[in-house]
């Protein structure tokens, strides 16, 4: 069955986690475009300097489950096969075509062959097959081991010509070819990559000042479209009022995502500011350690209370939340309240918010009968604005129902992978999960929240393994034994909220993708 470019936009995604952090001042081979500071008129027309928060662990996007990376990096420095656009269509990218067999179990992808890296080797179907069998056998993030795990052999059919066989059929595969599992950098690189880019993309790493900024730099021997801008540079701030107080002094064109809704209306002249208003893919979730034991012997059993193992108290957690009156309070209204592991923009969405509403009588019943009145629990969120906001909000709420909570805010990433994410040392934490159509990761039990339930990883087999229609409707099945089980606390769909300097434009309403694709921005 030949599979275009329409064919493969009804492919669904998904995905994983939000995180971030830096190490070390870096610089690669790459050649540094203006600085920022000191620029004329007509050098600040040809630089774009972008406000973010969630500062990336290294320059490979793979070797983390953080997000962060992948939005400085993803599209804009390394590419992919196929990409997503900002109506969450599959678009070629490093292939130019490509087409799917009949039984859904092999692709065939034609590489544009006018594609190379930065350096000037060609991007040819054995690199693109190596990258594949990096992500499945070396120490990559798990969760990208996972979206990797149905490729059975890779087939070079001439240079430009890759074959991919699965062992199953598979809806998500190609979507998680186009996100961060799908990253094509120069094998020659492979053993650099945390400290420098080997890449295909129009920008490359100039710079990275860890706790500061990433500059990138334009790559002016890119095989395809060039971007509109000699340098590109991310800041990073963990005060949300600081990164606002960047942007009214002029010295930001852009912030990526508002952190400080309740901000907005410093931005409201629109002489000086536009504001972009939409949606991501991201669920703000309250997880849960539910206790079970991993399958992988590699990874600690954790330390979460036995309580939470009771859905009983699940519950009871759950309907102890005013979730309306914490997007009011902590994120200024902006953002839909959830009920399960899935957004708006996701194909199989439902509004399960009414599922356990707010009722703090029945919480408390539900206590007693499970025979925990009286319960402390360790938050451990996220040291991320929206996550310790919403913690500070649940703590007073769950203390309403006879539940303690000690709130321990972590260092993000670092800390909070290694306490959290790593080690299951916590009882609930809240981050927010970024990557698209990420409902499936609840199938894995060696995932932080230890969740076993047989049932839903059938039915998130089954579901990725059929047509595009049986997936929606099985993933939607899926969410709502989930939702039923009470397996985590979703709190609200992630708002992308972006601030930015007039006649700045090709900024997409809603984040479709983890990456901050700069590749359509231009300045008037």
């Amino acid at each position: 069955m030949s599979t275009s470019t329409n064919h493969a936009a009804g492919l669904l995604r998904r995905g994983a986690v939000a995180l971030l952090v830096a190490l070390a001042l870096l610089t690669t081979a790459c050649s540094t475009g203006a600085s920022p500071s000191g620029t004329t008129a007509s050098q600040a027309s040809r630089t774009l300097v972008i406000g973010a928060t969630a500062e990336p662990t290294s320059l490979d996007p793979t070797a983390d489950a953080a997000a962060a990376g992948s939005q400085a990096l993803l599209y804009n420095v390394y590419e992919t096969l196929v990409k997503v656009d900002s109506q969450g269509q599959l678009r070629p990218l490093l292939a130019q075509a490509w087409d799917m067999s009949a039984d859904g179990l092999t692709y065939t992808f034609q590489l544009n062959p006018l594609a190379k890296f930065s350096d000037g080797t060609p991007v040819t179907a054995d690199a693109v097959a190596q990258n594949i069998a990096r992500i499945q056998g070396q120490p990559v993030a798990a969760k990208l081991k996972t979206a990797m795990a149905v490729v059975d052999s890779t087939q070079v059919v001439d240079t430009d010509t890759l074959g991919v066989t699965l062992s199953r059929p598979s809806v998500n595969w190609l979507y998680e070819m186009a996100s961060t599992a799908g990253i094509v950098m120069n094998p020659a690189g492979f053993a650099t990559a945390t400290t420098a880019t080997a890449c295909s993309g129009p920008l490359s790493v100039s710079q990275w000042t860890p706790g500061d900024s990433i500059v990138l730099a334009k790559n002016t021997g890119y095989w395809g479209t060039p971007v509109r801008f000699d340098e590109v540079t991310f800041r990073y701030f963990k005060d949300p009022n600081a990164m606002n107080a960047s942007m009214l002094s002029d010295q930001l064109d852009i912030i990526s995502n508002l952190q400080a809704p309740e901000s907005l209306a410093q931005f409201a002249d629109p002489a000086r500011f536009s504001v972009v208003e939409g949606t991501t893919n991201g669920e703000v979730v309250m997880g849960v350690n539910n206790g079970g034991a991993p399958t992988d012997a590699s990874v600690p059993t954790g330390t979460g209370n036995p309580a939470l193992q009771d859905v009983r108290v699940r519950k009871a957690i759950t309907m102890a939340i005013d979730k309306q009156a914490l997007v009011d309070t902590t994120w200024g209204g902006h953002g839909v309240v959830l009920g399960s592991m899935s957004v708006p923009t996701d194909p199989y969405y439902e509004d399960l918010s009414g599922l356990y509403p707010y009722n703090p009588d029945e919480a408390k019943r539900l206590l007693a009968e499970s025979g925990h009145s009286r319960l402390t629990l360790r938050l451990k969120p996220a040291a991320l604005p929206y996550a310790t906001k919403a913690a500070q909000f649940i703590a007073a709420q769950l203390q309403e129902v006879g539940i303690t909570v000690q709130v321990e805010e972590l260092q993000f990433p670092a800390r909070w992978r290694e306490t959290v994410y790593d080690r299951a040392d916590y009882d609930l934490t809240i981050v927010a999960h970024v990557e698209a159509r990420d409902l499936s990761t609840f199938a894995n039990p060696n995932y932080y929240w230890r969740y076993h339930n047989a049932d839903f990883d059938a039915l998130i087999t089954q579901a990725d393994s059929g047509t595009v229609t049986e997936y929606a409707a099985g993933m939607k099945q899926a969410a709502r034994l989930l939702a039923d089980d009470a397996a985590a606390v979703w709190l609200y769909a992630l708002p992308n909220i972006v601030i930015t300097k007039p006649g700045i434009t090709g900024v997409p309403q809603d984040a479709q993708s983890l990456s901050f694709d700069v590749t359509t921005i231009a300045r008037a």
